[in-house]
């Protein structure tokens, strides 16, 4: 939890102000048991003095107390908003480094941890830390003030009386270790539970279309309230135990407050002694709630930093290593690459091939066959098990990831559009030209449906260009990836929602204006691969044909069999 609390280090000015006027307010509090003591025993019941007297030391008094009030009152409401003030400046820093480290992480240590339990740290986890350092902020230095300076005043006054006060307290923090040693690991669980519930809730959200088609919202509500329920379970448990702190502290300040006042009457002829050690218990009690109060939020934030940290903790890096240079005659070459997610089974094996600058490879397979893998070991997302993957003839793994990764134009199978504009959607913060997204737009087939939209390339997209077809969001990631003028242009199976006519202009754009990019095509279509250089054909990651489209008819019967069932299909549109 240091590295979480860390984070209130640039506040400290803010912090520190707030903790004097806590001390300010709390010191001011304790004065008024003291007050309200002389009151009683040095005033009204003093036959020395007047009436007179009597009620001009009545009103000083009670005017020291009016202020000591205002002084608890004031120092702790603006000892608060310095409070909530700092802690939420820093949990504004604590999500946003969250948020950077994410962005940075590997795919692999994002397949590591998971994209719902990173959505969880990032939203509940940093709240109960925000909870834990303003509650702590505001309690944890009050209660201990009034806890030891109301013992401290308490031995000034009666030792006996304050005795029983003191016995009370070890009695109160060992039952509060206690139970606080035994929720710590469940409220671990909890989080992890609220980690399947946004899984749950992503997959629903995601695939809602396809739960209404399949009409199957109440088999998916079913599913969603049996992971609430274990979550709520499990909550429970760690509440109930938790819960435990506050009657259990209760009942032992109660029974020490029988205590006091059966002492008091045997011992004490003062009745404003009494009454000042009736506050002083009061005082020390409700301190004492406030702490196993603390100790809820303390228990629950410690689990949810010790997961931020574990986040923040992680090495993103970038690993450069020292590589043998292949041949640059080569923009692009695979010598030998085997590569597997799950360190079991290879998902590619033995992978090579070369492409020279302005080449063009067509990838085709099967789902699960691995054309998606060679993109991702291409562009490093993944390093390959063994074998060499060259760009320009250099390994990737000596290249800097940026410098590496701008090389690159892609769409990816499953890619992503903002809820912002069409024009922000293509630039993408690279601060591009009007000419060159112009010339995207065109070159994409996308300027006749965007010229129909409301302020063309100023329309804004809805989440997830919900208010777009799908070949219309295709043809704008499309312009995305054109627009930076790639040295390597990556369409994974991006035009599988355009229609052959428009599928087909875009195919002559781009052998037209782009012919010094290298382009690599992941496609379901051959028609959309025909043409390229070199195709290979995957299936169960292994190369099982390599070629043009010509020498692959004759030689790869599974392409040929590709080849044969689409053309029948075009024919018979």
């Amino acid at each position: 939890m240091t590295k979480t609390l860390r984070y209130l280090k640039p506040y400290g000015g803010t912090v520190a102000a707030g903790l004097i006027l806590k001390f300010i307010g709390s010191v001011a509090e304790l004065f008024l048991p003291l007050l309200l003591k002389t009151v009683i025993d040095d005033v009204a019941d003093n036959p020395a003095l007047t009436h007179d007297q009597k009620l001009k030391y009545t009103f000083a008094l009670g005017g020291a107390m009016l202020l000591c009030a205002l002084l608890a009152l004031l120092g702790n409401v603006f000892a608060n908003r310095l409070t909530v003030k700092s802690s939420g400046n820093m949990t504004h820093d604590l999500r946003y480094d969250l948020f950077k480290k994410t962005c940075y992480l590997s795919s692999e240590q994002v397949d590591g941890v998971g994209l719902p339990s990173l959505i969880s740290r990032l939203t509940s986890d940093s709240y109960y830390v925000n909870q834990m350092v303003a509650r702590t902020l505001r309690l944890g230095v009050r209660a201990p003030i009034l806890i030891a300076g109301g013992l401290i005043l308490a031995f000034t006054q009666d030792v006996i009386l304050a005795c029983v006060l003191l016995a009370c307290i070890p009695l109160v923090g060992v039952t509060v270790f206690i139970i606080t040693k035994k929720s710590i690991p469940l409220f671990f669980s909890v989080q992890r539970k609220q980690d399947d519930m946004v899984r749950r809730t992503q997959e629903s959200v995601t695939g809602v279309r396809v739960i209404k088609a399949l009409s199957k919202s109440e088999y998916e509500a079913e599913k969603f309230d049996g992971v609430v329920k274990e979550l709520a379970a499990t909550e429970f448990k760690a509440n109930r135990i938790m819960s435990l702190s506050n009657p259990a502290a209760t009942l032992i300040l109660n029974l020490g407050l029988v205590v006091l006042i059966a002492v008091g009457a045997l011992c004490s002829d003062s009745a404003g002694t009494v009454l000042e050690f009736l506050q002083f218990f009061v005082m020390i009690l409700n301190a004492m709630i406030a702490l196993t109060k603390i100790f809820v939020v303390i228990s629950r934030g410690s689990a949810s930093a010790a997961r931020i940290e574990k986040i923040l903790g992680m090495d993103v890096s970038e690993k450069t290593e020292v590589c043998p240079e292949g041949d640059k005659n080569f923009k692009v070459q695979f010598k030998g690459v085997n590569f597997s997610y799950n360190g079991a089974e290879d998902d590619l094996k033995d992978i090579g091939f070369a492409l020279r600058a302005g080449q063009t490879l067509g990838i085709l397979g099967g789902t699960g066959s691995g054309k998606s893998t060679v993109i991702s070991l291409l562009m490093r997302f993944y390093d390959a098990d063994s074998g060499q993957i060259f760009v320009d003839g250099k390994d990737v793994k000596s290249y800097p990831l940026g410098e590496l990764r701008k090389k690159f134009g892609v769409v990816f199978q499953n890619d992503f559009l903002m809820a912002a504009s069409v024009r922000e959607n293509i630039d993408f913060g690279r601060g591009l030209t009007d000419e060159d997204i112009e010339r995207a737009v065109d070159d994409a087939q996308a300027r006749e449906f965007i010229d129909g939209l409301e302020g063309g390339l100023g329309f804004d997209l809805a989440q997830k260009a919900n208010n777009l077809s799908g070949g219309q969001k295709q043809r704008i990631l499309i312009a995305r990836a054109l627009a930076g003028n790639p040295e390597i242009l990556i369409l994974d199976d991006s035009s599988s929602a355009l229609d052959y006519a428009t599928d087909a202009a875009f195919r002559k754009a781009l052998s037209k204006n782009y012919s010094s990019s290298t382009k690599v095509i992941v496609a379901q279509r051959i028609s959309s691969v025909k043409h390229a250089d070199l195709i290979i054909v995957l299936d169960d990651g292994k190369i099982i044909g390599a070629g043009t489209h010509e020498e692959l008819l004759k030689s790869c019967g599974e392409y040929s069999l590709i080849y044969s069932t689409q053309m029948g299909a075009e024919r018979g549109r």
